[in-house]
């Protein structure tokens, strides 16, 4: 004859019922200190840039970035104009502590900007852009590097050994 299921489960004692307890209590703030911690990283972007102390782009921490603000076609240029007075867009950009390396009208594209800055300040640049442009203009970003003194090195090198060309 087969024992019946409920026959050979003993009820659990007291102290077997507390340590289980205390270790679902365990298991319970644990999961909740890390839902904390993962959930306080999660968050996007905050509202506003921190403060910049004084971040200068030196060799060792600058970096170029390249800008393509994509006019709207669609819309006429003093609606385009309107809309980033609106956003207030020459307020914000370019951010504090941002050198705006060249800044120029390309045709068919819109506008081209490259920036120097210090890594730690591409949040902000990305920030003043995503408050004040869009909506008038779709973005795009590009890294960059200054190759200006390679191809001039490059060039007097041909140069140098062909001389009489």
């Amino acid at each position: 004859m087969m024992p019946h299921l409920n026959d050979t489960h003993k009820k659990p004692t007291i102290k077997r019922q507390c340590n289980m307890r205390i270790k679902f209590k365990s298991l319970l703030m644990c999961t909740f200190l890390l839902s904390a911690i993962f959930s306080a990283g999660a968050n996007a972007q905050p509202a506003a840039p921190p403060e910049v102390k004084h971040v200068v782009a030196t060799p060792d921490n600058a970096i170029m970035l390249t800008v393509f603000l994509k006019h709207d076609q669609s819309r006429p240029l003093g609606e385009l104009r309107a809309q980033m007075a609106k956003q207030e867009f020459y307020k914000a950009f370019p951010p504090a502590g941002v050198e705006v390396v060249s800044w120029n009208i390309t045709m068919g594209i819109g506008h081209v900007i490259v920036l120097r800055l210090p890594a730690s300040r591409l949040a902000a640049v990305n920030l003043a852009l995503e408050n004040t442009a869009w909506g008038s203009y779709t973005t795009e970003f590009f890294p960059t590097y200054d190759y200006k003194a390679i191809a001039q090195a490059e060039l007097n090198k041909v140069r140098q050994a062909n001389p009489a060309q």
